[in-house]
């Protein structure tokens, strides 16, 4: 993922999940978080529960999300130069007991120690240094939770295609088929792995299977909520059915693969077998029992780690689905 898909994706989740957004730039965002993403982003569940257990009004955490950390850096280094050739009279600052300037008036021990404070909207105040900055950047630490935050929420959804203007409008109602959407992924695996996603869709009405169903739905306009004057088609293949149809596609698919890759996997992991196994045995001879009994345990060991390495395995596992109910072609 480049800077703009990650900037796009964390914004669709933050819009999605009811995020304020406080300020929008570029190469970051500073947003105060719903109650939803705070429980999932910020890992303070204590305070959740104290929060659940007392009726209290949640205090949402401020952050500001920076996707392209080298633009803020430059526009940084730029203003701190602008102000060093344009210097200006200093704004005299309150000192607290500690010798640290003084917040706004509305200070409270909330916006201390976890960067907001309650203001009279609502929405918070935001003294300067308060806000956690973090770098939303591919691989870090906070795009993977994101990751996890959308997976964990979004593995089964139920959809309905939004008819034409037309339609809505017309007299009577358009009847709607519903298909089961799986989308899984194979994985194949050794000391070498390859990826695929397949997406499977099961018409309801019919138990025809359709592959590459996302593309089939990616074009049309859905919504969670079931449009008006449509009726649903009761389906004639129930869910287990369709999920063993699914299932059956994804063993027959399998048994057409070319699977020389596992015949030379396990042609490879042979061939370190014997490699470590005649190191191993000119090691242990002449040994002392207790030296002997270590360097068998070693060499077991690493017999167990080659075998994982190099064994040839084949995972299916369901990414995410859901039902879809769409106009009858």
């Amino acid at each position: 993922m480049n800077t703009k898909q990650i900037q796009k994706f964390a914004l669709r989740y933050l819009d999605a999940t009811g995020c304020h957004v406080i300020e929008k730039h570029p190469a970051y965002v500073t947003v105060k978080l719903s109650p939803e993403a705070d429980k999932r982003l910020t890992n303070r569940s204590y305070y959740w529960g104290f929060v659940e257990r007392t009726g209290a009004v949640p205090e949402t955490m401020t952050f500001t999300f920076i996707f392209d950390p080298d633009k803020v850096r430059a526009e940084a280094e730029a203003k701190a130069a602008q102000e060093r050739s344009q210097p200006s009279a200093a704004t005299p600052q309150v000192l607290g007991p500690s010798g640290q300037p003084l917040g706004q008036s509305g200070d409270s021990i909330l916006g201390r120690y976890f960067g907001v404070t309650a203001g009279g909207s609502g929405t918070g105040t935001f003294g300067p240094g308060r806000i956690p900055r973090e770098e939303v950047t591919f691989g870090s630490k906070r795009l993977l939770q994101l990751f996890d935050a959308v997976k964990s929420t979004g593995k089964h959804v139920q959809l309905f295609e939004e008819p034409d203007p037309a339609t809505r409008t017309a007299p009577g109602s358009s009847g709607y088929n519903s298909y089961l959407c799986v989308n899984m992924k194979i994985e194949l695996e050794c000391d070498m792995k390859r990826d695929e996603l397949h997406s499977i869709g099961v018409d309801l009405s019919t138990g025809e299977l359709h592959e590459s169903f996302h593309e089939t739905i990616s074009g049309k306009k859905l919504t969670p909520r079931l449009p008006p004057n449509v009726y649903i088609a009761r389906p004639a293949v129930t869910l287990a059915r369709a999920r063993t149809i699914v299932e059956q596609h994804a063993e027959k698919m399998l048994k057409r693969y070319d699977h020389n890759w596992a015949a030379k996997a396990h042609q490879r992991l042979k061939d370190e077998l014997e490699r470590v196994d005649s190191y191993y045995e000119d090691a242990v001879k002449g040994l002392e029992e207790e030296p002997r009994r270590e360097a068998e345990e070693q060499w077991s060991k690493r017999r167990e780690e080659l075998d994982w390495q190099y064994r040839p395995r084949i995972r299916v596992s369901v990414v995410n689905g859901g039902l879809f109910h769409l106009k009858r072609p």
